[in-house]
């Protein structure tokens, strides 16, 4: 056979390649801490305002952001109006204000689908949106309280906890059906995809543990139990690059530090009460972590440990989101002088 016959074969065998296994399986693991917490920063965090911008809709509560970076659309869940605001960070303005999301929650930009997917737990729906058009092109049922999103790009999977629901289901993203449901043993806070595992990974928060789900086969293939210094786990971010995931403590205000490759706290931070959402920025590796309390903590990666650089405090500020590109930083926020605006920050530091 002649090698260039060979090329076509050796592109459908790589296209036809199973995806990588998710390497955190393993059996049931505890994350122990017994050091002391240190105290919260007394530092007023690095950040500027730039602007307050008007949004539309009521002033009542928000809830997730997901960014798309190429497009620079901001998909905001306004969970108090039921509505699911776009706004282009390039052009500063609000470009879509969608309705048909009652008491919407997590959402989550897919660009390898061309979709933004937002949970409208008053529907018990996943609601699946053209990311160009913006319009709803399908509804996918199931979860009774869908919340937080993850996409597993390999498998071409999404996954949404159902938080009341006590599972996480996973949708197909090309025929927008639920394909299978995964029971997890407690109710479920923020689903996140690793890269560096090619696992997703749940916070179990009346559990106290973490799920880690295997999306090829959509089982759950380890439980990290986490010590009660980190009590309810809700909010979760993965930091793949470097091997951390960051978990929010809901009741207990701490932050948990988890090494990926140990599976042992690195270390346990104070947060405001009630901590929600959190958003990192790989450049300048700056983690925020908004609380429902009204605070925003800010922290700075540095050698695999986060460092406290200062708190920032806005009414109500539980959701963020930070555009890597620009390191501006975005606080919905529901009511400020009887109207929702969107405050937009930027690091002091990156000022011109």
């Amino acid at each position: 056979m002649p090698a260039f016959w060979l090329i076509p074969l050796i592109l459908v065998a790589a296209a036809q390649a199973p995806p990588a296994p998710c390497t955190l399986a393993g059996p049931p693991i505890e994350a122990h801490w017994s050091a002391a917490i240190p105290p919260a920063s007394t530092a007023e965090a690095p950040l500027r305002v730039v602007t307050d911008v008007p949004l539309p809709g009521s002033a009542s509560r928000f809830d997730y952001q997901s960014l798309e970076p190429t497009s620079g659309r901001l998909f905001i869940s306004h969970m108090g109006a039921g509505q699911l605001v776009v706004f282009d960070v390039r052009a500063g303005k609000v470009i879509g204000n969608l309705d048909g999301f009652p008491t919407v929650t997590g959402v989550l930009a897919v660009p390898a689908e061309h979709r933004a997917y937002a949970s409208a737990a008053g529907d018990h729906a996943v609601v699946v949106v053209h990311d160009s058009t913006l319009q709803i092109v399908a509804r996918v049922p199931g979860p009774r309280f869908p919340d937080g999103i993850a996409y597993a790009p390999a498998e071409r999977r999404v996954f949404v906890s159902d938080e009341s629901g006590r599972r996480d289901f996973v949708i197909d993203p090309t025929t927008n059906t639920v394909v299978a449901q995964i029971e997890l043993g407690g109710e479920a806070g923020n689903t996140q995809y690793d890269a560096g595992s090619h696992c997703v990974i749940v916070a179990v928060q009346t559990a106290n543990h973490l799920a880690v789900i295997d999306p090829a086969t959509a089982t759950i293939v380890r439980r990290i139990t986490l010590d009660q210094v980190v009590g309810y786990p809700h909010g979760v971010y993965v930091d793949a690059p470097n091997r951390l995931a960051f978990i929010a403590g809901e009741e207990s205000g701490t932050l948990g530090v988890l090494d990926l490759r140990t599976l042992q706290l690195r270390q346990v931070l104070p947060l405001g009460s009630d901590p929600d959402v959190l958003a990192f920025d790989p450049e300048l590796k700056r983690l925020y972590v908004a609380a429902e309390s009204g605070i925003v903590a800010v922290f700075e990666e540095r050698n695999g440990a986060l460092v406290q650089l200062g708190w920032y405090r806005a009414p109500k500020a539980h959701s963020v989101a930070v555009d890597p590109a620009t390191h501006r930083v975005y606080l919905p926020l529901a009511n400020v002088s009887g109207r929702p605006v969107l405050r937009v920050l930027v690091p002091k530091e990156n000022e011109p």
